[in-house]
């Protein structure tokens, strides 16, 4: 196995230990998750995803997947930006509004609501873990498989071969 499919089983892998994780800290540290934490829910679960499509497609068209997942990536650090910065501003909220209806509203979230239904409020002041908050730690994941990602995605085929010959 070349080290591309690595970086992508690794990234997949990462993407739903970090969904098990969120979900843990909903149903047992009953922290609810915000319009805002969903958004971030559906990052991390689009870019797992996106790695896995570019697990199954051949090599010739896999960057499509890489995009993909890039993608996702910067729509994660956009959520998790703003979130930290709804933190940081405790004057703003984005509790109930129509943000919130129109995600509780997804087709995810009537199929799987204890994973995507959006229930708490962005403003929360839950307690750091390892001393940063839940949307500073996305940031950092997100950071990562944008890195990855684009890296897979970007670079010539001779820099590409950081992960293995034939991406």
């Amino acid at each position: 196995m070349n080290r591309t499919k690595i970086a992508l089983i690794a990234t997949a892998l990462s993407c739903l230990l970090l969904l098990i994780i969120a979900l843990y800290l909903q149903l047992v540290e009953k922290m609810l998750p915000c319009p805002l934490c969903v958004m971030q829910r559906y990052a991390f679960a689009a870019i797992g995803l996106s790695c896995l499509i570019a697990l199954a497609l051949p090599r010739a068209i896999r960057r499509i997947g890489f995009a993909l997942g890039f993608a996702s990536a910067l729509f994660g650090i956009g959520s998790a930006g703003y979130h930290l910065w709804v933190l940081a501003n405790p004057a703003v909220s984005c509790g109930i509004d129509p943000l919130e209806t129109g995600l509780n509203k997804l087709f995810l979230s009537e199929i799987l609501p204890t994973l995507f239904k959006a229930d708490g409020l962005c403003d929360t002041p839950y307690p750091p873990i390892l001393g940063l908050s839940i949307p500073a730690w996305a940031m950092i994941w997100f950071l990562t498989f944008a890195l990855v990602l684009g890296v897979l995605l970007f670079a010539k085929k001779k820099a590409r071969e950081l992960f293995g010959k034939g991406h």
